[in-house]
């Protein structure tokens, strides 16, 4: 098993986040890789809402760096925040992904080459370099 770090970057070519995925196989489609980073940010995302509730500190809702954000999320400066009680649904925000993808909503480039399908397979290895560009403001479930 792999890990891979896939970056978000701007149409400018700066980075504007990581995420590492974990426990990949060598080999996976562009669908798998949407798929595993949408539950990975959904996940991270849940975690950080469970330490919120047991803590008493701040109010409000979380920051979220996600690939799609969810519907009733607020918009900020740096991205989204997701009401702390949110729960959010990472098959309906993988299925936006995948229809972002399909309709040139975001770029995948895959050693600097851009992915043309999510049926499209690569490698995954300790020197595979991932980038995402969004190139709208995704919202999904």
């Amino acid at each position: 098993m792999t890990t891979l770090t896939v970056r978000d970057e701007t149409t400018a070519g700066g980075t504007v986040g990581t995420l590492e995925l974990t426990d990949l196989a060598e080999r996976m489609s562009v669908r798998d890789l949407l798929r595993e980073r949408v539950y990975q940010e959904v996940r991270d995302l849940e975690v950080r809402q469970a330490a919120a509730t047991r803590s008493a500190t701040g109010q409000g809702g979380l920051q979220y760096a996600g690939l799609v954000a969810p519907p009733d999320a607020e918009r900020t400066l740096n991205g989204v925040r997701v009401p702390r009680a949110r729960k959010v649904d990472w098959r309906k925000q993988y299925e936006a992904a995948c229809e972002a993808f399909e309709a040139n909503g975001i770029l995948i480039l895959i050693d600097d080459r851009q992915a043309e399908s999510l049926e499209e397979e690569f490698a995954v290895g300790p020197s595979t370099d991932v980038a995402f560009l969004k190139l709208t403001p995704l919202v999904g479930g």
